[in-house]
């Protein structure tokens, strides 16, 4: 079994593999102050719970956007599991050449799901990553990272309308029947979620129009299924797709 952990901003995604299958799938807060062991105890009892085996884990490979939780997970991962993880950095194998101006800056995520997708369809893409930032990445038909646009994400701009305006309240985040709001709540998730559809529709349009060419669009992350089919021009949606993509990425590093 391999292990393949995600650490995102907000969630942290587990996701366990036999044989290229996925057999589970977990997520949890991302905590900065949590320690190895506080860590280790919760996925030991997650993994428990779904009767899987610690002791078939044979390797993990770890994709992260939070520099300080390194250290804590290649602890919890020496001390729980007896394994040197593997992390999806420079110099890694991907099998993807990066574009851009400064490929050591591009984050893990992003490479990941973009191989992801291309490996799942095998042409021009956008794919589109709502998590704590949304990030829209354009991938060729030779399969190459071409680049990126990243806008603050769907929970960061409702957070920053709420502590930034004193008499607006914490809202729940759901798509409203009517764009004209009849009172507060109705009105702010209506400026949020169309206001977030039409910034996602024009992102996409400009990728579009820059590419010259056919694509499709995927959409992936946390946040992304309660909202894809509301944006024109988003074609699938893969729930999984960074979790495929470190399994892939571990078989290519053998």
């Amino acid at each position: 079994m391999i292990f393949c952990i995600d650490i995102g901003n907000t969630n942290i995604v587990l996701g366990i593999f036999k044989e290229k299958k996925l057999l589970n799938t977990f997520r949890i807060s991302t905590d900065y102050k949590k320690t190895e062991d506080e860590y280790g105890i919760l996925i030991q009892n997650l993994l428990y719970s779904s009767k899987i085996n610690l002791k078939e884990i044979k390797a993990a490979i770890i994709s992260n956007v939070v520099p300080s939780l390194k250290i804590v997970f290649e602890r919890l991962i020496k001390k729980y599991f007896n394994l040197k993880a593997l992390w999806v950095e420079a110099g890694i194998k991907t099998g993807m050449p990066i574009l851009t101006d400064h490929p050591q800056e591009v984050g893990a995520d992003l490479i990941v799901g973009a191989l992801a997708a291309y490996e799942l369809y095998k042409r021009a893409l956008i794919v589109v990553d709502f998590g704590t930032a949304t990030t829209f990445t354009a991938v060729s038909k030779k399969g190459e990272f071409l680049g990126t646009a990243i806008s603050p994400g769907i929970r960061i701009s409702s957070e920053a309308l709420f502590l930034k305006a004193a008499k607006l309240p914490h809202i729940e985040l759901a798509i409203p029947k009517t764009v004209i709001g009849k009172n507060t709540t109705s009105s702010m998730q209506a400026g949020i979620i169309f206001g977030y559809i039409g910034l996602a529709e024009k992102i996409i349009q400009k990728f579009i129009e820059e590419l010259k060419e056919e694509v499709l669009v995927v959409a992936t992350g946390g946040l992304a299924k309660f909202i894809w089919k509301e944006i024109k021009g988003i074609n699938k949606f893969e729930s999984d797709l960074i979790l495929y993509g470190l399994n892939l990425i571990y078989e290519r590093n053998q």
